[in-house]
Parts: structure tokens; sequence; C-alpha cells
């Protein structure tokens, strides 16, 4: 079935319902939804990346700087959609947590997000259902025999995973291509470490006005303030680009 799009740098952002994407994120497949930082920066330096985003079943038109520009300089319109919200409204309607599997960062986020999962939904995840991501290569390709080894094993019905931008995607590409199972893949980054407070509290309304990146920035500025300012690279991309996908640096 094909997907309504609009195409912004190369990509192709999921623009119909926010229930329809709901829908078809449910029936398996690549879910990935990029930073801003992440385009600005991962589409231009890694092939990987880019072949990422080709690949995906569903791409999220997270980026608020991006949804912006969009709406306010180019015929080109994109409704935003975060990866906190779907994050958020995916997880309400999940009743699979027995077959989920849980990709994180870290051993301290994992128990904050565990614990904010069983306090939430009344699912105590299990040992087997976590894997601790190792530190992976910032660019080129990404491999985990060991977490695929995992989820061969178990065929969850769910991978969540969540990690940063620029890696995530590529991960998410070595699972999509290697599992014989069609399992759905997450690639929502901090959505789960914003609901659970392990990282900066986003609300709503701070959600809806595109302004998650200002409560990070503020939550933890010698991280994020670096990261963000980068991100403007973004706005020459777009102005150059517009729908075409980018050279590769």
């Amino acid at each position: 079935m094909k997907i309504q799009s609009c195409t912004i740098l190369g990509v192709d952002f999921f623009s119909e319902s926010f229930s329809a994407l709901i829908d078809k994120a449910q029936r398996g497949g690549l879910v990935l939804a990029p930073s801003g930082p992440g385009l600005a920066s991962d589409l231009i330096k890694c092939e990987f990346y880019r072949k990422a985003l080709s690949k995906a079943d569903l791409i999220l038109p997270d980026s608020g700087l991006m949804c912006l520009w969009q709406n306010l300089f180019t015929n080109n319109k994109v409704i935003r959609i975060s990866g906190l919200r779907f994050l958020e409204t995916f997880l309400n309607e999940f009743e699979f947590f027995e077959s989920s599997f849980w990709v994180m960062p870290d051993s301290e986020q994992s128990i904050k997000n565990i614990s904010w999962i069983k306090k939430a939904y009344g699912y105590e995840v299990k040992q087997n259902q976590v894997y601790i991501a190792p530190i992976y290569s910032k660019v080129g390709h990404l491999t985990d025999a060991a977490l695929l080894s995992k989820l061969q094993e178990l065929d969850p019905s769910t991978v969540f995973i969540q990690l940063g931008g620029g890696v995530q995607e590529r991960l998410g590409l070595f699972l999509k291509e290697n599992l014989k199972v069609k399992s759905t893949i997450l690639c929502t980054g901090a959505a789960l470490a914003f609901l659970s407070r392990e990282q900066a509290p986003i609300p709503k309304w701070v959600d809806k006005y595109y302004l998650g990146w200002l409560m990070r920035c503020i939550f933890n500025p010698k991280v994020f303030l670096p990261r963000y300012l980068k991100a403007f690279r973004l706005v020459y991309l777009l102005i150059k680009y517009g729908k075409k996908s980018p050279r590769l640096n």
C-alpha cells in the first residue's frame, strides 16, 4: 500500500493522519524520527544514514526547525509529528509488552525507563527483554551480532531503540535487513527518556510549539547547545536543495 508522503531533502516524510501512522507502525517495519541535527549533519556525511532513511517504512517529520521552515517559506507544507507524541500514543495503545524488546543507551537510563514503564503500564520488563547498547561508531556501516542473536532467539513483535540520532537509524537498518521476521522497529531517540523524566521533561505545550530543543538546552546546556547550534546548518540545506537530496561530503 502506497504511503502519502512529503519529500524534503530527498527524504519521504509521512504526511497522512496520526491515526493512520499508528495503524501502519503496528503492522511492522522500520519507523524513524530523524532529528534536525541528524539531518543537518549525518545526511551529508554518512551514506549508511542516508540509506537507512531510504529503506525505512515510515519516517516522521519530527524536526521542528525543518517543519517551521517548510511551512513558513515554501509551498511544500508538512505537518509535524514528534517522536515523543508518537511513542506516547503508540505505548498507550500497545498490547504486547510481553513480546517487546528494548535497546537502551546505558544502565542508568535503562533502570529509570523500565521503572517508568512498570509505573505507567503495569508491566515489568524482564531482564532478557533489555539490551544495553555498546558505543557504536558515529559513521559507517553498523552491525551488532550479539543484539541480532538475541532478537532472533526471542522473536519480539516490537523493538524499541532508545539511542541517539545518527546511530539509531543505522542500527534499525541493520536489524531490518537481517531479522527473518518483520518486527516493528521503532527509532524514537530520547522520547522514552522524556517520558520517564530521565531527560528534560517536555510538556505537551512545549512539544506542540516546537520548543523541545529549548528545554533540552536549559536542562543540559553543555551537551545540547553546541548540538542545536550546528542544527541551523539544516536551514542552509533546505534553502539550497529543497526537495532534492543533498550531496554527500
